[in-house]
């Protein structure tokens, strides 16, 4: 079946609004958001420039990337840092104007922001503000709830040291001190915010091909690994609490000591992945893709009750291999004979001999 791929320009108004229908979700396997003062005021110093300048041309803030999922929300694969700044400058600019008597400037302001945070009644116009269009998922951050409350309340504590907290108090500073020291330009900055700033959203019509964009766009930072994907998957996976819980101390002790190790979890999972090729007598030449082998009928094989188990094995195995300790209750670790052969095969010129000696070792490690 034919990829289809949906891209039109839209200002910051009209994105964040489309969240009415399809709100904005930064998954589980996003990394938490990483925007420091810097990055804040560096966007800020660029929008009042632009607004001082009278640039007849739109500001483009660049490229957002995300995709419907099945319970018709948006996704975003590449630009959470963007958006959840963007939401957070609006709401720091709500806050001021909601305070100010009322002009027509004001009220027409207050209307255009609202509907790019909030459900607003279709009947009404009535912003819902304990339901914001953006909402964040990502499952190793404590913070999530701080940036609902951010957006919900427009307050944050001053003590609190999140970027969240810290880049919405940032946000509010920059805006009281510009539409005291700017009055007459201060309506004119939010209509290029909301109007004048565009984005270019690219929607593909699956989560494979939006981190295939991703991937290649991303030249920013660390782009997202399928050990993110298949971290989200098996979390979601798992509906008691109490599990949940388990299952991310368990990920990130692995993830952790993967990286002591000299491996990584992305790695592990690769060498899982020959182990059961091996157990399902796939004798095919060609190696599979790893994101690829592991959605295979719905990422059947993440669900598999053992499947953290044989991630943690495999660690094991590299702990001795690499880092030369010896483990407790695993005899063969202390085994001159085999430590020495494991020596001999880690000077190989290629990584070949890695994955028969896994699958060895996983078969018989009892």
């Amino acid at each position: 079946m034919a990829t289809t791929i949906e891209i039109n320009k839209k200002s910051v108004r009209e994105f964040l609004g489309s969240g009415k229908k399809e709100c904005f979700i930064i998954p589980e396997y996003q990394r938490p958001y990483a925007w420091t003062d810097e990055e804040v005021q560096t966007l800020f110093d660029d929008l009042v420039e632009y607004t001082q300048e009278r640039i007849d041309s739109p500001y483009f803030l660049g490229t957002i990337v995300s995709y419907t999922n099945d319970e018709k929300e948006q996704e975003i694969i590449d630009g959470q840092q963007r958006i959840t700044t963007l939401c957070l400058l609006l709401r720091a600019i709500y806050t001021k104007i909601e305070k100010m008597d009322h002009t027509d400037e004001r009220n027409n302001f207050i209307r255009q922001i609202e509907p790019a945070l909030w459900q607003t009644d279709e009947l009404t116009g009535k912003a819902n503000r304990n339901h914001s269009l953006l909402e964040s998922r990502v499952f190793e951050s404590e913070y999530n709830a701080i940036l609902a409350n951010i957006l919900e309340t427009g307050m944050t504590g001053e003590s609190d040291k999140d970027n969240y907290s810290k880049n919405y108090r940032l946000c509010q500073k920059l805006i009281d001190d510009y539409a005291k020291e700017e009055p007459l330009t201060f309506y004119s900055f939010i209509n290029n915010i909301l109007n004048k700033e565009i984005v270019l959203p690219i929607k593909p019509d699956s989560q494979d091909t939006a981190l295939t964009i991703f991937s290649t766009l991303n030249d920013r930072g660390l782009p997202l690994s399928d050990a993110d994907i298949f971290k989200a998957k098996i979390y979601n996976n798992i509906t008691d609490s109490k599990a949940r819980n388990e299952f991310i101390e368990k990920w990130q002790e692995i993830s952790t000591s993967a990286e002591y190790a000299d491996e990584s979890i992305q790695k592990l999972f690769y060498y899982c992945m020959f182990y059961l090729r091996a157990l399902e007598n796939d004798k095919k030449t060609t190696t599979p893709g790893l994101r690829k082998f592991y959605s295979n009928n719905g990422f059947y094989r993440l669900f598999e009750s053992n499947i953290m188990d044989n991630l943690n094995a495999i660690l094991n195995f590299w702990t001795v291999v690499n880092n030369h300790e010896k483990l407790e209750g695993e005899s063969w670790s202390s085994n001159f004979e085999i430590l020495k052969l494991l020596d001999i095969l880690s000077s190989y010129p290629n990584e070949f001999w890695k994955y028969p000696v896994v699958i060895f070792y996983l078969k018989h490690k009892e």
